[in-house]
């Protein structure tokens, strides 16, 4: 009986199928089925571009014009001018944060919540991004927002490419209690899994207070906007509270002071549209990741091209300082070098520029500042800035004219010998190509620090004016003749006479070269060339370290 009566049932299913189809084929019963669907689909689709218009309008129209009252973009505008015009593809849209105890009655949230998330392009090349909306409870992260970040940075580490975090935010969304620091808890954790891997930039464009901070303080490069960009661990109320001191939110945590005294901040810029059109150049310099060469771009700057005013630019005088700004412009692609870290550690230039068309990162002493010692700062900044190069296959160029480490309490209080070390630990460890050109001095530690032969530097270059020496002449004959200056009848004259024999003897390039410690002398006029056939020598060149997890670098 059952089988009888399924039988029947699906019999009575065909015929009405038939019936249907046939009255759906013809005329009347065809155009009211089709108007129907059409009707269904309309009403989806408009109910589609309202869900989006309302996800896209973030905290509402008052909200937004209070943004810009402060002088602030909104965070679709920054994406905008971040990556190429309409090529921005959302992720989670729709997205909800879930209601809390604290909750008043009637709250409504906002599609998306507090950020916007996706990818698009930049110089043509695919880059990931994720800007904090703080029309949207302040920017605060919540539970859905950090998986809205989360999701992003799995994805950009998946398909190789950089990532770029756009940072406007009230801290963590303190309704959600735990949930918000297990949020930031997992933005830490892919930062650093992500290192090394692919570039990761952080613009800091509104608040970063406490746990904030150190998502930006683990990619590579910090951007802050004047005025409006503030990083701050404890802010001036608990400061107060706390010590006693005053301070105001610019001075503890503003773009100035992070770029030029704490170095939190690699650039500092004086508007949003400034930091973007920069970060838009920054990223034209690095490859999409670490498996990959930085991008060529070759321009009409003769790679052959000499520079007659590079032979003048060295004083006769060992102690009266020069710009060695100028010496990179004039050598590398263009005379266009991206500084980094401009405003920090300013004895020691460190960025980006072009060899024939090649990424390369130079790093330079600044004769010009504080003689171009290296102090705790300087060599910190120059150690990370290695690091980076290393990790993703940029050659790293060295100028170099160095006295030796910065001598002080000071100094040595604060940790030189460990700072210091990390200088060496970086060059040592970097197996990309290292090129250096000696200009005037090396001496002492300072000279091995600086990508000499025996950190497995490549090529070391100097120029005729070149000292290599544990010391300089004065110090080194005060101590090798202390005892004959002293019984001499004039002397003055005893030490002038020896400090000259010595530098003639000793104070050049040619006693490194004979022992193969410097590769060539090069008339100065041939750096560019020089360089530039050197780094295509070692275009293929390949080291490895030996296995292991990783080193102990000196912190």
């Amino acid at each position: 009986m059952l089988r009888a009566f399924l039988f029947d049932t699906l019999s009575g299913a065909k015929i009405r199928i038939r019936r249907q189809i046939r009255r759906t084929n013809t005329g009347k019963g065809h155009t009211n089925l089709t108007m129907t669907i059409g009707r269904i689909a309309d009403r989806k689709r408009a109910e589609l571009a309202r869900r989006r218009e309302q996800s896209e309008q973030g905290g509402g129209p008052a909200r937004i014009e209070a943004q810009r009252r402060r002088g602030k973009l909104t965070a679709r505008d920054r994406i905008a001018l971040l990556l190429d015009d309409s090529t921005f593809e959302e992720l989670d849209p729709f997205v909800l944060s879930r209601p809390t105890d604290f909750d008043p009655p009637g709250k409504s949230h906002h599609p998306g919540d507090a950020v916007v998330t996706g990818h698009g392009r930049v110089n043509g090349r695919l880059t990931f991004v994720y800007s904090q909306d703080f029309t949207v409870s302040g920017g605060s992260l919540s539970e859905v927002v950090a998986q809205k970040i989360c999701k992003a940075m799995d994805l950009a580490a998946s398909a190789g490419a950089p990532i770029v975090g756009l940072i406007d935010s009230g801290g963590a969304r303190i309704q959600e209690g735990i949930d918000s620091l297990s949020g930031y808890g997992s933005i830490f954790h892919r930062n650093v899994r992500a290192s090394g891997v692919i570039p990761q930039i952080s613009a800091i464009l509104g608040p970063a207070a406490g746990g904030a901070t150190y998502s930006p303080a683990l990619t590579d490069f910090v951007a802050m906007v004047s005025g409006i960009g503030q990083m701050y661990i404890t802010g001036p109320d608990v400061i107060k509270s706390v010590t006693g001191e005053v301070v105001s939110l610019e001075d503890l945590g503003g773009a100035e002071i992070h770029a030029s005294r704490s170095g939190v901040a690699h650039f500092s810029f004086e508007s949003e549209e400034t930091c973007f059109a920069e970060l838009r150049r920054l990223l034209g310099f690095l490859p999409q990741n670490n498996m990959e060469d930085p991008p060529e771009h070759r321009g009409a700057d003769d790679p052959a091209r000499t520079d007659e005013a590079l032979a003048h630019l060295i004083p006769d005088s060992a102690n009266e300082p020069y710009d060695m700004l100028a010496v990179v412009v004039r050598a590398v692609d263009d005379g266009v070098f991206m500084q980094v870290h401009e405003g920090f550690a300013r004895n020691i230039l460190v960025g980006f520029a072009r060899m024939d068309g090649r990424t390369v990162g130079i790093v330079a002493n600044q004769p010009n500042h504080l003689a171009g010692v290296l102090d705790i700062d300087a060599s910190s900044k120059a150690a990370r800035f290695v690091r980076f190069c290393d990790a993703f296959n940029i050659p790293i160029v060295t100028f170099i004219d160095v006295p030796g480490f910065m001598p002080g309490t000071s100094q040595e209080y604060g940790g030189i010998i460990r700072h210091g070390a990390k200088l060496l630990y970086a060059y040592a460890e970097a197996t990309v190509p290292k090129v250096s050109v000696l200009t005037r001095k090396a001496y002492g530690g300072a000279y091995i620090v600086m990508s000499s032969k025996n950190l497995r530097g490549d090529v070391n270059l100097a120029w005729p004016t070149g000292e290599v020496a544990v010391m300089g002449a004065e110090g080194a004959v005060n101590i090798i003749h202390r005892t004959r200056i002293r019984s001499s009848d004039d002397s003055d004259e005893t030490r002038r006479r020896l400090v000259e024999e010595y530098e003639e003897r000793l104070m050049n390039p040619y006693i490194a070269a004979s022992r193969g410690l410097i590769d060539n002398v090069i008339d100065p006029a041939e750096t560019r060339p020089r360089i530039i056939r050197a780094l295509e020598m070692l275009r293929n060149k390949r080291e490895t370290l030996p296995p292991k997890k990783h080193g102990s670098i000196p912190l």
